[in-house]
């Protein structure tokens, strides 16, 4: 379908005109805030303007599925065009990242130092990742790819806590070595392509028509699982995201958590699978055995933990399998599941870091022992971090109970002893809860510790959440439509 108004580039380029202005007025706090949230906002009633339009409308010249679309030429002598697209799943993730990003500002309200400079790149990020959820042509996705690494490296390097320095470099150099991996795939794909046609392009839809050798698939299907399992982060390429998510602001580490690893699940199933449909499935048993470890050893890990970020940061992770595990799967089941597991693991892990980030600027302690007795002294804030690990622990009614039920559901059909494995790890995940919430709110603590009750400000942002984990949780319908029809088009390739 075709609009007047090229909703897919403002969808790009609106955040990046909003860090731009932000930026010039960062010497006010007050106007940044105030205009950081404004186009945050903005964002988001652009985002929701496809929802009006008929997704069963194609615009013509574009590929099966997609009703929005635009095309121009870029670099056409090497192929390269700007070129976006929107399905229902792009679609999901667009909403996505407005949501959270305004999230991120209003919890980024009191910040201190360098607030404005701080804003703009939290909207830097979101055009990059807005842009890399709608592009059809991969020197495009790999730019926006690239592009979220910048502003993500500042505000940890520079807002970020504890060893912040450490922390970056790390990030860095993981996900630098994982795009270089992705830059060879892309480039091998397109010479082979161009040989084969005679038509030099990095268009997605074209390339998915190459002809690949089956020993070469693998090397290129295993460049672009490494790039996006370092971002994910799998099992054992995770060891830069602990660090990253407790060392980052608490907006950082938001969209880390929210987006960031959701970019690499995304990349699997828009490129890596359709690409190499046979190196997948060959490779598919050592993806089920990893994502089951990330499971369960992830949950292990968190048990451990006295550090509430630090449990929350390997707990992400541990979610994050059951994503991996529903794409492994491939079918239209499994991989709706961890579609919806990407949308819910975002709004849950999203709001425990906001909430934790809360308890953290009261009591200047993220340790499980600077705690106890929560829920007598700020009742309210301690509510939502109870809904909240509910959420986080599958309570049937919340929405990640729906999520990992089905990725279970859709994988027990083809691979029962890797249903049962991370069935297993959502046992797990009760305990690790339970223990955090008990200690948290209803244990002895031992020191007396002052906290102050929510704000008007923080309310409103928890009481937010709070009604989309329930929605999602109880009436996921519409989400899962909207993948339906991409995801019998992606599976079919």
């Amino acid at each position: 379908m075709t609009s007047l108004i090229p909703i897919l580039s403002l969808l790009i380029f609106l955040p990046l005109v909003g860090a731009l202005l932000v930026f010039a007025v960062r010497q006010s706090g007050a106007a940044a805030r105030l205009l950081a949230l404004a186009f945050g906002l903005a964002e988001f009633v652009l985002a929701c303007a496809p929802l009006a339009l008929d997704r069963q409308a194609a615009h013509f010249g574009a590929p099966a599925g997609f009703f929005l679309y635009q095309d121009h030429g870029w670099i056409d002598r090497f192929g390269i065009r700007f070129t976006l697209g929107m399905d229902g799943i792009s679609l999901v993730m667009v909403l996505l990242t407005a949501f959270i990003t305004i999230v991120a500002v209003i919890a980024s309200w009191n910040v201190k130092e360098r607030q404005g400079l701080y804003l703009s790149l939290l909207l830097a990020l979101q055009g990059a990742v807005q842009g890399l959820f709608l592009s059809l042509d991969l020197f495009l996705f790999y730019l926006f790819w690239e592009a979220m690494l910048i502003p993500m490296l500042f505000l940890i390097g520079v807002w970020g806590t504890g060893r912040p320095v450490y922390s970056t470099i790390k990030f860095f150099l993981y996900t630098f070595v994982g795009s270089l991996l992705m830059l060879l795939a892309i480039i091998a794909l397109y010479l082979m392509h161009g040989a084969q046609t005679g038509s030099y392009t990095f268009a997605l839809p074209a390339l998915m028509h190459t002809t690949v050798p089956y020993q070469l698939g693998l090397w290129l299907f295993g460049a672009f699982l490494l790039s996006f399992a370092i971002k994910f982060p799998l099992f054992p390429l995770h060891t830069w995201q602990p660090d990253a998510y407790c060392d980052a602001p608490v907006a950082g580490t938001l969209m880390l958590a929210s987006l960031l690893s959701k970019t690499a699940a995304y990349g699997l199933i828009r490129i890596a699978y359709p690409l190499f449909p046979e190196a997948s499935r060959a490779l598919t048993p050592l993806i089920y055995v990893v994502a089951v470890i990330g499971i369960c050893y992830f949950a292990w890990v968190a048990f451990a933990q006295r550090d509430m970020k630090r449990m929350l940061a390997y707990s992400s992770v541990s979610h994050m399998g059951f994503v991996a595990l529903g794409i492994a799967a491939w079918s239209p089941v499994a991989v709706s599941g961890a579609l919806m597991q990407m949308v819910n693991h975002a709004i849950t892990t999203g709001a425990l870091f906001v909430v934790v980030g809360m308890l953290d600027e009261r009591a200047e302690s993220r340790d499980l022992s600077d705690f106890g007795g929560v829920w007598g002294k700020v009742p309210v804030l301690a509510f939502f971090f109870l809904v909240f690990n509910m959420a986080s622990a599958g309570v049937p009614g919340l929405n990640n109970f729906v999520s990992e039920l089905i990725v279970l559901v859709g994988v027990f059909k083809v691979a029962p002893a890797a249903a049962l494995g991370a069935f297993l790890g959502s046992v797990l995940t009760l305990i690790y809860t339970v223990r955090l919430v008990q200690e948290v709110l209803f244990g002895k603590e031992s020191k007396p510790t002052v906290l102050a009750e929510v704000s008007l400000r923080e309310g409103s942002v928890l009481v937010l959440l709070a009604v989309v984990v329930v929605y999602l949780g109880v009436h996921p319908g519409p989400v899962l439509d909207l993948f339906k029809a991409p995801l019998e088009l992606l599976l079919n390739k």
